[in-house]
């Protein structure tokens, strides 16, 4: 699949600026990093509801009906969930955990542009037990109001079950408002209830409910969630990885967790910003955790240098291409 160009640019700043997570001290909140060599291109992670310090995470596409549990003490797979009773997924790109410890799986991405009339949301029980085992899952067809289009984030209210999904577009997307419960027999229609300035690549809304945490390639935006009606807040202190794909909160909502694509990915961990950091309660996350040196707002010089170094590459590769 055709890559955009600031991702390119992106993957030529990695050598430079990148800084690997560790998991040498076994706290997830100090970050990890993702070992098992299954799993290419992490695209979506979740803070498990049920199992202290694991963290679910899928492959983009080309893998399968599967989801992975992660250790984030170790970075090592502990159990892998197959699902049944959905078709072949086309491309997975989101994953969250709402009330009742229901996981709901995000089959919303189309590289084609927009092309797909339909995409999916899965919806399974978060296993008891941590151990290799098939899940019967429940598959729900999702349309758009306003037209098929591209997505790789997908949040789950934490207070009332209802889902949400951003679309991926460059120029900034929109948060569409899923039905209040999701129904297997028919098309779920989601609908624009708020702009969101970012070419999102992921989200997660706080375990408390209050926060709403958005990423993209180089930077993020954290949101007062207010039940859907957003109200922008700030800037996230996003750290600079080869492909940045994820963001969970941990589950007591003090850290925000980055993932990346590729093998031997990095989960990075950095502080919620605002009021959330201090008062987010203990437990119920909808996404992860993991830290690291290298966040943006850590060093700004550094993350500076990265967005001239970046905005250089993009304006040197678009030039290549008029030339040609």
């Amino acid at each position: 699949m055709r890559r955009p160009f600031a991702l390119l640019a992106g993957v030529l700043l990695v050598g430079v600026f990148a800084m690997p997570a560790s998991a040498a001290d076994g706290k997830g909140d100090k970050g990890f990093t993702i070992t098992d060599p299954r799993i290419k291109e992490s695209s979506g992670l979740a803070a498990s509801h049920l199992h202290p310090g694991i963290y679910w995470t899928h492959n983009d596409s080309s893998d399968g009906p599967y989801i992975y549990a992660v250790d984030s003490a170790t970075g090592r797979t502990v159990a892998r969930i197959t699902l049944s009773g959905v078709g072949r997924p086309r491309d997975v790109e989101a994953i969250s955990i709402g009330p009742n410890n229901e996981i709901y799986v995000g089959d919303i991405g189309d590289n084609l542009g927009g092309k797909w009339p339909y995409v999916w949301i899965y919806r399974l029980p978060e296993p008891k037990k941590l151990v290799d085992q098939t899940i019967k899952a429940t598959q729900y067809v999702v349309k758009y109001s306003d037209g098929a289009r591209n997505a790789e984030s997908l949040v789950v209210d934490p207070k009332t079950g209802r889902p949400y999904i951003i679309d991926k577009n460059e120029n900034g997307g929109h948060l569409y408002e899923g039905p209040a419960k999701l129904s297997s027999s028919g098309s779920n229609i989601f609908r624009p209830v708020a702009p969101v300035d970012l070419w999102a690549t992921d989200a997660a809304i706080s375990p408390n409910g209050r926060q709403l945490a958005v990423r993209g390639y180089f930077g993020g935006i954290y949101y007062a969630w207010n039940g859907g009606k957003i109200k922008r807040e700030g800037r996230l202190d996003v750290p600079l990885q080869g492909q940045g794909e994820s963001v969970s909160y941990s589950p007591d909502g003090t850290k925000l967790l980055y993932g990346s694509e590729g093998e031997d990915s990095p989960v990075q961990a950095e502080d919620v910003p605002g009021d959330d950091s201090k008062s987010s309660a203990a437990g119920g996350s909808s996404d992860a955790s993991g830290s690291s040196g290298g966040g943006i707002g850590g060093n700004v010089k550094i993350g500076a240098l990265a967005v001239v170094v970046a905005a250089a590459a993009v304006f040197g590769i678009r030039r290549l291409g008029r030339r040609r």
